[in-house]
């Protein structure tokens, strides 16, 4: 695979190193921008790496929550620049495929574009009809329906760019609310450590290891480090170990527990999902 200028762009632009580094690592890894990514964090090169894949940069998330707060919709709708986006005719749009993704609860966006609205249209005509006003294409990119039963779905949009749902077992709004808005600050991958899949966890462990021999640490020490570097991975990527963006001083498993001992109400926070504009689900 050829090593091209926009190759190049993106790996700057997702460890923030320096252009030579960059080259270098693709040439030893034949331009695989992932393995390359890996490479760079082993030899101290990058420290960390941005999440993968911008598909596209402009559009809007919408969320939409029912009146008893148990059921949501989430989606994205792209287009193609961010003055579209300001246009009353493409956030009427938006805002209606809200209404109708929680009224109908589409399995699939190739179902949703079937859809009816209220003007009798279904969703793929409002599109191109609204494509043919504006002059610029418009995509329904993903949509999600989430329920609960017996608890309770907190949301929070943060301006045009990032939705977020999330389900706890509780009846405390206010609870779910501030999770919702404390994911969307912080992008927790996960829920608890549990969650994170033993592949994820074996590379990291790899790549601290090669880290800290880079760093001529001991052989006898090495493993120490790793686990430190593992616990504060953790406490990046996992909701319950992260700082809580209005409290850093506890964690959001701390600021459960001190709710359940208030209230004596189980407080567990089930699943969440968080749409960030433009980027790879």
């Amino acid at each position: 695979m050829a090593i091209t200028a926009a190759l190049v762009k993106e790996l700057r632009d997702r460890t923030g190193a320096g252009m030579m580094d960059c080259k270098k690592a693709l040439v030893e890894t034949n331009a695989d921008l992932e393995a390359a990514i890996d490479l760079m964090r082993a030899s101290g090169a990058a420290k960390a790496a941005k999440k993968a894949g911008r598909v596209a940069s402009e559009g809007l998330v919408n969320v939409t929550i029912s009146d008893d707060n148990k059921q949501a919709a989430i989606l994205e709708v792209n287009s193609e620049t961010d003055f579209v986006t300001k246009g009353s005719a493409f956030i009427d749009f938006v805002d209606s495929l809200g209404r109708l993704a929680l009224k109908n609860k589409p399995e699939s966006v190739e179902s949703f574009l079937g859809q009816k609205l209220d003007s009798g249209e279904t969703v793929d005509e409002a599109r191109e009809n609204i494509i043919a006003k504006i002059g610029e294409n418009i995509s329904v990119r993903r949509v999600q329906i989430i329920s609960t039963e017996t608890g309770i779905l907190g949301a929070y949009k943060h301006g045009d760019r990032i939705a977020v749902l999330t389900v706890l077992a509780s009846q405390d709004s206010a609870l779910a609310k501030d999770v919702a808005m404390h994911i969307a600050a912080a992008g927790p991958l996960v829920v608890s450590r549990e969650e994170l899949d033993e592949g994820v966890l074996d590379k990291e462990k790899d790549i601290y290891r090669a880290q800290a021999l880079g760093e001529g640490k001991p052989e006898q020490v090495v493993e120490k480090i790793i686990q430190g570097r593992i616990e504060k991975y953790y406490s990046e990527v996992a909701l319950l170990e992260q700082a809580f963006v209005k409290d850093p001083d506890k964690t959001i498993k701390d600021l459960l527990a001190e709710l359940v001992a208030k209230c004596g109400e189980n407080l567990t926070i089930r699943r969440f999902e968080r749409f960030v504009l433009g980027e790879s689900s």
